[in-house]
C-alpha cells in the first residue's frame, strides 16, 4: 500500500458527499500510522464539519505522529468551520500529502502554514483525479460562473422528439435514471420555454430509495409566457423556480400584472439584457453564479441547446443516444439555430469517454476551451 492507494481511498469517501457539499468541494480524507489506516472521513455536507475533522476525530489519539491524506489542500480560514489546519496540528499529525491546491484564494495557504508550522506537507498524488472530481468547484472558484453541463437524448440519426413533438421515451430507463443522479449533483437545471409548453416538466430529482437534491428550476421565459397551471409552478419541493426573462425598455401592463402574480407564489423573475433578440446567456451565467449557483444542467429544448454552444458556455456535454432511427428529416433536430459556415469553427470535444446506459450509449466529453476561456484543464 502506497501513496496511490491511500489517495485513491480518500477520492471514494469523497464522492460520498456528491450532490450534499455545494458551494463547497467534495473532499475525503485518510489518517495512516505506521501503515495501518485509523481514520477516515469525509465532507458529508455543506455547513457542516470538513473531511479532515471526521478522519482526524476518527483516528483519536493515534493521529498523533501520523500522515493524514486529503483530496485538497487544508483550509486555513474560518468560514462557516474552523480552519482545518488548526485540528491538524492539535491532533499531532507530522505528514500531509494533498492531491491538490485549493484554488479559492479565501481557503488558500494552508500547505504553507502547516510547513511553517513543522509539518512536511506532499503535493500532487492523484491530482488530475482530484481535479476531475471538483471541476464544478473549480471552475465556480476561479470563474465565479457555474460548471455548465448539456445534456441531451436522441435518436442515432440526431432526433430529440419527432415531427409531433412526442419525445417520451427516447433513450431507455437507465439513462433516465442517472439522468436524475446528474440532477442532484448540480444547483440548477435550465430548459427553455418551448420544453415547458410541450412536455410540461417538474425538472425535480427521482432516485429510486433515495432522497435526493432537488436543483433550481430556471426557465427561459422571455416574454413571460409561462402557463399559470404549469406543473413547476405548483411543486412540493425544497427548491425554487427562477424565470428568466428579457429585460424590457418598458414594463407592459398585463406582463407587470403576470410577474407579481408569479413572484406572490414564491417564483424569482430574473430581468437579463437581450443578445440578438435572445437571452444573453453569458451576462446570464454571471448573473447565476452570484446567486450561488456553482453548477449547471442544460436539458434543451433544441433552440436553448444550440444558443448555450454558441454562447461558449457549456464546459461538458453528456449525450445519451439511443438503439433508434426515425428515418425522416421533419423530427425535431438536436439543434436548432444558426451554425456556423465553415467546419474548423465547429465546438471541439475532448477528453471524450464511451459509456453503455442499458441499451444507449452515452457519449460524455468536456468541450475544447478556446485561448480566452477559462477552464479546468
Amino acid at each position: 500500500m502506497d501513496d496511490t492507494f491511500y489517495m485513491e481511498m480518500a477520492l471514494s469517501l469523497a464522492e460520498k458527499g456528491k450532490g450534499f457539499t455545494s458551494p463547497n468541494p467534495m473532499v475525503g480524507a485518510v489518517v495512516v500510522k505506521d501503515g495501518t489506516i485509523v481514520g477516515k472521513g469525509f465532507h458529508e455536507v455543506y455547513g457542516g464539519p470538513h473531511a479532515e475533522v471526521h478522519a482526524i476525530d476518527h483516528a483519536g489519539s493515534q493521529a498523533r505522529g501520523a500522515t493524514l491524506y486529503v483530496t485538497l489542500e487544508p483550509c486555513n480560514h474560518t468560514g462557516k468551520t474552523p480552519p482545518c489546519t488548526h485540528k491538524i496540528l492539535e491532533a499531532g499529525i507530522t505528514e500531509v500529502v494533498m492531491a491538490m491546491a485549493d484554488p479559492n484564494p479565501l481557503a488558500s495557504g494552508g500547505a504553507d502554514f502547516l510547513r511553517q508550522k513543522g509539518v512536511r506537507v506532499r503535493q500532487g498524488v492523484c491530482e488530475d483525479q482530484s481535479r476531475r472530481l471538483n471541476e464544478i468547484f473549480i471552475t465556480y472558484a476561479t470563474t465565479k460562473k457555474p460548471f455548465v453541463i448539456l445534456k441531451y437524448a436522441s435518436t442515432l440519426d440526431g432526433r430529440i422528439a419527432t415531427r409531433t413533438g412526442d419525445s417520451k421515451w427516447i433513450s431507455g430507463p437507465v439513462s433516465r435514471a442517472y439522468t436524475h443522479e446528474i440532477r442532484h449533483l448540480v444547483d440548477g437545471i435550465m430548459v427553455g420555454m418551448g420544453t415547458i409548453l410541450a412536455d410540461d416538466p417538474s425538472l425535480t430529482t427521482r432516485i429510486a430509495g433515495f432522497k435526493g437534491r432537488d436543483p433550481r428550476r430556471i426557465i427561459l421565459d422571455t416574454g413571460l409566457r409561462i402557463p399559470e397551471n404549469a406543473k413547476i409552478l405548483h411543486l412540493e419541493s425544497d427548491s425554487d423556480t427562477i424565470l428568466v426573462s428579457g429585460l424590457q425598455a418598458q414594463e407592459d401592463p398585463h406582463r407587470l400584472d403576470k410577474k407579481r402574480r408569479l413572484e406572490k407564489r414564491g417564483v424569482t423573475v430574473l430581468e437579463v439584457p437581450m443578445k440578438n433578440g435572445l437571452i444573453d446567456l453569458d451576462k446570464l451565467m454571471g448573473i447565476l453564479g452570484s446567486m450561488g449557483i456553482s453548477s449547471l444542467l442544460i436539458e434543451g429544448g433544441s433552440r436553448v441547446l444550440s444558443e448555450a454552444l454558441q454562447a461558449g458556455i457549456v464546459n461538458k456535454v453528456m449525450l445519451f443516444y439511443a438503439p433508434k432511427l426515425l428515418g425522416g428529416d421533419d423530427g425535431a433536430p438536436v439543434c436548432k439555430g444558426k451554425g456556423p459556415e465553415m467546419m474548423k469553427d465547429a465546438i471541439g470535444l475532448e477528453h471524450m469517454t464511451f459509456r453503455p446506459m442499458g441499451e444507449d450509449l452515452m457519449i460524455e466529453a468536456y468541450v475544447t476551451p478556446s485561448v480566452s476561456k477559462d477552464t479546468v484543464y
